[in-house]
């Protein structure tokens, strides 16, 4: 049971919390860009957790994407069928999610939840919160814009740094951040405090 650690990056604790019967990290951030494979290494790791294992997408499918469609599609087919699937266009806040959520959960992702509200100006800390009170294991997915293309307009600089924003917290309070590049995976470690 993870209830009552401490806060604060894995390091500071001795090194990452581990879960009593698997060893692996109980919060985990996965890092990546678009087709990068952050997703299938995320949905990897949460099938190798305690189960049940509730998958969170975040992305609302818009009927006049098929593109769109498509992607949501091929998570859908990639996830295992034993998977509970929670949809926050369905009116649940990622907050109540991650509240109600038994055993293992998959957040996926956090960009679609950042630009889902208006002004970006989503409650990070109320997030953070929510994952240091849940029970169960945590696997969070997000892009890492901060290497890609310095967007053109104001909206899309906006989004970029309120994600970073949004990403530095999440890492902060995880146990683990993988970043994943082409398909292969690295375990970034907190080398110094900034």
């Amino acid at each position: 049971m993870h209830v009552g650690r401490p806060p604060g990056p894995g390091a500071a604790r001795g090194g990452p919390l581990r879960h009593p019967k698997t060893a692996l990290p109980v919060i985990t951030l996965v890092l990546g860009g678009t087709r990068s494979g952050k997703s299938a290494v995320a949905e990897a790791l949460a099938a190798r957790l305690p189960p049940p294992v509730t998958y969170v997408a975040t992305l609302a499918a818009d009927p006049e994407d098929d593109d769109l469609a498509g992607r949501i599609e091929a998570h859908r087919a990639r996830r295992p069928p034993g998977w509970a699937t929670v949809e926050l266009s369905a009116g649940v806040s990622l907050v109540e999610a991650l509240g109600s959520a038994p055993g293992t959960v998959v957040v996926d992702s956090l960009g679609p939840w950042v630009a889902a509200d208006d002004n970006f100006t989503v409650d990070v800390e109320e997030l953070c919160r929510a994952l240091h009170q849940r029970v169960g294991d945590a696997v969070l997915v997000s892009d890492e814009v901060g290497m890609g293309v310095h967007p053109s307009s104001e909206l899309g600089r906006r989004f970029r740094d309120r994600l970073g924003e949004v990403n530095q917290a999440v890492a902060a309070v995880a146990d683990q951040v993988l970043l994943v590049v082409a398909g292969r995976t690295l375990t970034l470690d907190v080398l110094a405090d900034p």
